[in-house]
């Protein structure tokens, strides 16, 4: 490996632009064009810089004589300039013919600079480096990089960096080779932890850096694209190590915070005792091992911090509403925030079944907050929230905007909890006035965690898992359907129809699109309403004014609407037991794990259910890999977590993380599928940092992290 970033005259050349520098300090309006692309792409401390790798690589240490070209080749040439003209065929055109003593090639440009036309001049010696082709006229370059063949040639590869159109790769090699020397690059791990590594074959991180960005043009390109490199191991292991750092930091900085201990109640009269009792089925054991765990926590004067996870249909509601009654018992109130105003509506009509006349003996109530809770009833219910009277807050978003205001808020439950970004999970947490408290909180999600990303992501939270479906729920059968044979579908629904069963039709669009070629939920309603004229059959998207939505889901819900045509907007949280059938337009479109969502609004009553997914193949004919790999996924599988390792695997991390991301990119560099070795030494190095070295510790993390390190805190 390099020791030092190549010289001046090594490195590679590029134009003069202007001096990259140290603008981090200015206001944004005082930044160039190319520093403020800079800033928007993270890139606004050295170090950022100095972690700003290649996408891949040009060999400009070389020259191809012209006669050992193959058609298609990436080459460079040195050649002179025999001839040099603008010709207008079309359009103006810069062209020039070389010559290199083996062949002759020409240079087309189509667009071009009186200076490139002058560098081009006829005698002049240029160095060019394009793609070869071939034809009538023999050899030509289009657009190729010209530049004096005066230069020494580089002696290391040529970095090609993620960029912009606003940020040119000479001004950000510039940049980067200045930040190079600038940065703090001294070793932030202690060598007692370090000498652990040696396994991996890894090198400091000076040198490692350098032989990124510089690497010597006979190292083996195919461990530098799969990062398989000792070097790329070094960034890797850096990388993971910050990320667990900082998520122990946020779980010791919750830990001397205070939230209030909700000490359960064993009496009969206890609302728990009461709603346990009152329930019309069994919990499973799965249910009471998860209700103990979230007690536990609950008892503790420490903000609890769980996420609990389950299969689509594993019961996570009660388990929720269970832990509300605690909450309610100990004299405190609990906030559910939902995504959607159909989810929160399905959640308020179930919860509110259950506790309601449990409630109102004690002078409590359940309240409802959306944004379209208006006028009185808002107010009311504003108020309510305000007194205590509201045992229990159920809304969207709209829980956490600055009119509301709870009086003893002590759980904050937060469903489909990917769904949300940061700052409103933060913002529900700080409802509690008191300074130096929070109120616990309990995340949940039916997108099982694959465990490479609990290890990794999920490090400063407590799991809970239900792994248990409750009895009575029927295996769904997936069928996967070309579009071709929607006649037969149509007569599916009728035969389900027919049984009393009622069915759901889901489109990934509202309305027509002209980029993508898709049936949408609009047409497809109409389709379906003329070929079953004697049935009702309900149309359902986002752009429906809220009334609408909520009368077509009660007339859907309560049995009177035979087929449901819908968006995603159904994706979650929907309960009609007597839906058999869900068909999934266009399925190749979806995610692996909105497919499973979508796959679990059925199969929820004793009926047998099934699940058809409808694939389109497009112009080309053919279903592209990753969309076979889903819909092969679908079919072969009902488990959550199988079909989570799966997307994984197909998709990466950002399905599961969703907003938990903002402000905190996904890992750049180590990948948790075959990095598990590094991130197992992560994870145990993290907490002796913490321990032994804290001062490194906090340095590693800013080096790595910046301040997107608070963000990992939600």
């Amino acid at each position: 490996m390099p020791a030092q970033a190549p010289t001046s005259a090594t490195r590679p050349q590029a134009n003069a632009v202007a001096k990259p520098g140290g603008h981090s300090g200015l206001a944004a309006n005082a930044l160039s064009g190319p520093q403020k692309a800079m800033h928007k792409l993270g890139l606004r401390r050295p170090i950022d810089l100095a972690l700003h790798l290649p996408l891949r690589y040009e060999d400009e240490t070389r020259i191809t004589r012209l006669c050992d070209a193959a058609e298609g080749d990436m080459v460079q040439i040195e050649a002179t300039v025999t001839h040099c003209e603008v010709q207008i065929r079309g359009r103006r055109q810069l062209v020039a013919t070389v010559d290199d003593g083996t062949d002759t090639c020409t240079l087309r440009f189509l667009n071009f600079y009186p200076s490139q036309q002058k560098a081009l001049a006829a005698g002049n010696r240029v160095r060019a480096r394009g793609e070869v082709r071939g034809g009538f006229a023999g050899l030509t370059m289009v657009h190729p990089v010209c530049k004096s063949a005066e230069s020494a040639l580089p002696e290391a590869l040529t970095p090609v960096y993620p960029s912009s159109a606003a940020l040119p790769q000479a001004y950000l090699r510039r940049a980067i080779q200045s930040s190079l020397g600038r940065a703090d690059l001294s070793e932030s791990i202690p060598p007692e932890i370090l000498n652990e590594t040696s396994h991996f074959g890894i090198s400091n991180l000076h040198s490692s850096l350098l032989f990124l960005h510089y690497p010597a043009p006979n190292v083996t390109l195919a461990t530098l694209e799969d990062r398989s490199h000792p070097a790329w191991q070094r960034l890797k292991l850096e990388e993971l190590l910050a990320q667990q750092i900082s998520q122990l930091q946020a779980r010791q900085e919750r830990a001397v915070l205070q939230a209030p201990a909700l000490s359960a109640s064993q009496a009969p009269d206890s609302l728990y005792a009461q709603l346990l009792a009152s329930l019309p089925f069994g919990l499973t054991n799965a249910q009471t091992r998860v209700g103990e765990e979230i007690a536990q926590d609950l008892g503790r004067p420490v903000p609890m911090h769980r996420l609990l996870q389950g299969d689509v249909g594993a019961g996570k509601t009660v388990v929720a509403a269970l832990a509300a009654a605690r909450c309610i018992d100990a004299g405190w109130q609990c906030a559910l925030m939902v995504p959607t105003e159909i989810l929160a509506g399905q959640h308020f009509t179930k919860l509110a079944a259950w506790l309601e006349p449990l409630l109102a003996p004690r002078g409590l109530r359940v309240a409802w907050l959306t944004s379209n809770v208006k006028g009185k009833a808002r107010r009311e219910m504003l108020a309510a929230i305000a007194s205590g009277e509201a045992g229990l807050v159920i809304g969207t978003h709209a829980v956490i905007q600055d009119k509301v205001q709870f009086k003893r808020l002590a759980l904050a439950i937060i469903d489909e909890q990917h769904r949300f970004g940061v700052a409103q999970r933060l913002a529900l947490r700080e409802k509690m006035d008191s300074a130096g408290s929070e109120p616990h909180l309990l995340m949940m999600t039916a997108t099982p965690i694959p465990r490479t990303l609990a290890m990794s992501y999920y490090a400063d939270l407590d799991v809970s898992t239900l792994d248990e479906l409750p009895p009575g729920r029927t295996p769904i059968v997936t069928k996967l359907i070309a579009d071709g044979r929607r006649d037969e579908v149509v007569q599916r629904i009728r035969q389900q129809i027919d049984q009393g069963r009622q069915v759901y039709w889901v489109c990934p669009l509202i309305e027509e699109s002209e980029a993508l070629d898709l049936v949408n939920a609009t047409a497809t309603h109409q389709a379906l309403s003329d070929a079953l004229p004697d049935q009702m059959i309900g149309l359902l998207h986002s752009r429906l004014p809220v009334p609408e939505k909520t009368a077509v889901m009660s007339l859907f819900t309560q049995g009177q609407m035979q087929v449901l045509v819908s968006t995603t907007v159904i994706e979650v949280g929907v309960d009609v037991p007597n839906a058999s059938l869900m068909v999934i337009e266009h399925a190749e479109r979806f995610g692996l794990s909105q497919l499973h969502q979508l796959r679990g609004r059925v199969g929820r009553g004793a009926a047998a259910s099934a699940c058809v997914l409808l694939y389109g193949t497009g112009e080309s004919g053919r279903l592209s890999d990753t969309a076979k790999a889903r819909l092969k996924a679908m079919a072969d599988t009902n488990d959550g977590f199988e079909i989570a390792r799966r997307d994984l695997d197909i998709r990466g991390p950002g399905e599961f993380l969703g907003s938990r991301q903002s402000g905190a990119a996904l890992l750049r560099f180590a990948d948790l599928e075959t990095d598990t070795a590094l991130l197992e030494w992560a994870r145990q190095a993290a907490p002796r940092m913490l321990r032994d070295y804290p001062e490194l510790a906090q340095r590693h993390v800013e080096r790595w992290l910046g301040t997107k390190a608070e963000f990992l805190k939600a």
